[in-house]
């Protein structure tokens, strides 16, 4: 089947998060999330070494809002349910609907970090990979030298699968890097 036919929630709740694709008009937020968080992306996220204008950024949203409509990559955004602040900037990529599996991937802005609000985003987009889209299989890879990244996984009990060793470049290219692989794969 066509993942396009697949009919499945564009948003869900957890017990703190609002969690939906990116809608045009979200740029904004995202922008002035990573404009507060660059210095902590920039040693582990490839965008991040450029400068957006926050009109770069509306337009990447909006190519992830066409791409989650297409199935072919499921960025989500999680907003803080009493503020309204986007908090953490995830969601469902590497997907392959044959077996079905998905890679999460994630950052959090900066001023709400040390909160658990990324931990609580990715255990929801879990367990929506899982219940909503049929996953037999979620990943999570990352740098082996970002803790901060390792312990989500570690957190939700994900199985570490182990070390590719120099897998890929470092975040601006320089050098090469090994990359942890975490998962859960549905028994």
């Amino acid at each position: 089947m066509n993942p396009i036919l697949l009919d499945f929630p564009h948003e869900f709740e957890t017990e703190r998060l609002f969690v939906r694709l990116p809608k045009p008009g979200d740029g904004k937020a995202v922008y002035e999330s990573l404009r507060t968080s660059i210095d902590e992306l920039k040693p582990w996220m490839p965008f991040a070494q450029n400068d957006q204008s926050e009109e770069e950024t509306e337009i990447n949203i909006r190519e992830a809002h066409i791409n989650f409509l297409k199935r072919e990559d499921l960025r989500l955004l999680a907003f803080h349910k009493q503020t309204g602040e986007l908090v953490c900037s995830s969601g469902l990529h590497r997907i392959d609907w044959e077996v079905p599996k998905f890679e999460i991937g994630y950052w959090a802005d900066t001023r709400f970090c040390g909160n658990g609000y990324a931990t609580e985003a990715v255990e929801g987009i879990t367990g929506f990979a899982f219940k909503e889209l049929g996953a037999n299989r979620v990943e999570i890879r990352c740098d082996s030298n970002n803790v901060k990244s390792k312990a989500i996984p570690e957190r939700l009990n994900f199985d570490f699968e182990g070390i590719l060793r120099n897998e890929d470049r470092s975040a601006d290219g320089k050098e090469l890097r090994d990359t942890c692989v975490y998962a859960k794969v549905k028994l």
